[in-house]
């Protein structure tokens, strides 16, 4: 029996760099659909919280700017920092979602999606790959801003996300390029707990639905919905996390474009200054674009890693 326990736990854990892998397709999924979503969100957030200069009457206007002035490839302005940093990111969250459950769950006998495991293994990884999106995530945030319609001095233009990074260290040493560190740590740990808590109940209840109907189907109709499963399941849970914490990604932003490095790395406090500036509106500034992106970027995520998943050969509950 012992044996038995060792020979499976030894099979499970070799096995584990499939979490992985199959979490980085996912993540070079949501950078395709997601970015130019996430380029008009950013854009959004920058200047429209500002007191001054340009102002952008929707989603709509601030796409059209982009497309007039700098064509397609506007939308995908940073786009090369986020491939890498989403990949990598993703695959870890994926990973260390996967195998952190599986190790809190152990082999005991579930009856469905448990809240105690589902959420510490969810915050967990998110914490964790706050260290590599937040200085990722400034470069593209910064590349993002920079467009036509930024006010920066041209002297301080960034011609790559590679000279973006360098000027940076040059300017605020390395830590510089993990300002807003705190505000990415809560973010994603509270946005990720809220994203699997979402994702696991609908897939789990979508499939009580569907089992008794599908018993003794090919499996044609099975994998088709499957994707189905997994759009709406990825879908809704991603709009969940923009919900629960678009206010802490504009003070993200704000705190990693900002020109002034002595400024207030505070979240409250920027999204008080937010509000006494803008109002709650501001609070909230590029929701329509975020919630547009949000669920086929997640869906397209979902989907992917659970084909993945299924193509490396990782058993799922």
């Amino acid at each position: 029996m012992g044996d038995e326990s060792s020979s499976s736990s030894s099979s499970s854990s070799s096995s584990a760099y499939k979490d992985y892998i199959a979490g980085l397709v996912a993540g070079v999924s949501t950078v395709i659909i997601g970015h130019p979503f996430d380029t008009v969100k950013v854009k959004l957030q920058k200047h429209n919280t500002e007191a001054h200069g340009i102002k952008y009457r929707n989603a709509l206007h601030c796409t059209a700017r982009i497309l007039k002035n700098e064509g397609v490839r506007g939308l995908y302005r940073g786009a090369t920092s986020s491939f890498f940093g989403m990949a990598f990111e993703s695959s870890i969250l994926f990973g260390l979602y996967s195998q952190t459950k599986q190790a809190l769950q152990g082999d005991k006998n579930r009856s469905g999606p448990q809240l105690q495991v589902i959420i510490p293994s969810a915050a967990f990884g998110g914490a964790i790959i706050s260290f590599i999106l937040c200085p990722s995530e400034l470069v593209k945030c910064r590349m993002q801003v920079q467009g036509t319609d930024s006010l920066v001095l041209k002297h301080t233009r960034y011609s790559s996300p590679l000279d973006c990074a360098l000027k940076t260290i040059k300017d605020e040493g390395v830590t510089g390029l993990f300002r807003g560190g705190v505000t990415t740590i809560l973010r994603e740990s509270i946005g990720n707990a809220v994203f699997f808590s979402t994702y696991e109940y609908i897939r789990h209840y979508m499939q009580l639905q569907r089992n008794p109907a599908l018993s003794g189907s090919n499996d044609q109709p099975n994998a088709l919905i499957d994707v189905g499963v997994g759009i709406v399941s990825g879908g809704v849970a991603g709009v969940a996390f923009w919900s629960a914490v678009l206010p802490l990604d504009v003070a993200k932003t704000i705190i990693q474009t900002v020109p002034d490095t002595s400024s207030s790395r505070n979240p409250l406090l920027t999204l008080q200054s937010i509000y006494k500036t803008t109002g709650f509106r501001g609070c909230y500034a590029g929701l329509g674009p975020t919630l547009v992106r949000a669920f086929p970027a997640n869906a397209a995520a979902i989907v992917t890693w659970e084909l993945a998943a299924k193509v490396l050969g990782i058993k799922r509950e």
